[in-house]
């Protein structure tokens, strides 16, 4: 099962120091889990927040070691060649053994495309090649469809349309086996909610 799926910046923007990264999306799977403790529901809303901004900082730092490691430096997006920025995106996972931040052992896969990455955070036992080609699915439909590397693109205004191609990739945080057949009804069916 898929714990979270986030879309955060990974390289460094005018409003942000040299080390921080944003959550532009973030989508939470499953019960919320308790401790024990009694906190108030803002608790518990700025508890995930910091959550999701450790995985998000650690996400980041993987993928600038990655860009040091080939020589590949984050580069600027030129609106139309998302399926070539795609193609050269850096790829990872790693274990999250932290049970202050997931009730078990968690895997984190990221895909970080420019100035973006997109991240699951997993349970340890899913498939992780499903897992990644989701992943891929599910940046490659935001990147074309939402234009998220085209200047002034605000994922804020469009969680709507994110948020109903998670309902379709990733229904209540489950991995699906997808065939050529459902990607092109999902297909159809998005540009038709596109178009509306």
């Amino acid at each position: 099962m898929v714990i979270c799926f986030l879309i955060h910046t990974v390289c460094p923007l005018s409003a942000l120091s040299a080390g921080e990264s944003r959550i532009l999306y973030s989508r939470s799977f499953g019960p919320e889990t308790g401790d024990g403790r009694d906190f108030t529901s803002e608790q518990r809303r700025l508890m995930q927040k910091e959550k999701l901004h450790i995985v998000a900082r650690q996400v980041r730092s993987a993928v600038a070691l990655s860009r040091e490691a080939s020589g590949n430096p984050c580069v600027e997006a030129v609106l139309g060649e998302e399926a070539v920025a795609l193609g050269e995106a850096e790829c990872g996972v790693f274990s999250l053994c932290n049970a202050e931040l997931f009730p078990d052992r968690s895997v984190v896969l990221w895909l970080g495309v420019q100035s973006l990455a997109f991240t699951l955070v997993c349970r340890p036992h899913e498939n992780h090649l499903l897992a990644e080609g989701t992943l891929r699915s599910i940046a490659r439909h935001c990147l074309e469809e939402l234009r998220l590397l085209g200047p002034g693109s605000e994922v804020l205004l469009k969680s709507d349309r994110v948020d109903a191609m998670l309902h379709r990739l990733l229904p209540h945080g489950q991995l699906l086996f997808l065939n050529h057949r459902f990607v092109f009804s999902l297909d159809k069916e998005r540009a038709s909610y596109v178009s509306k």
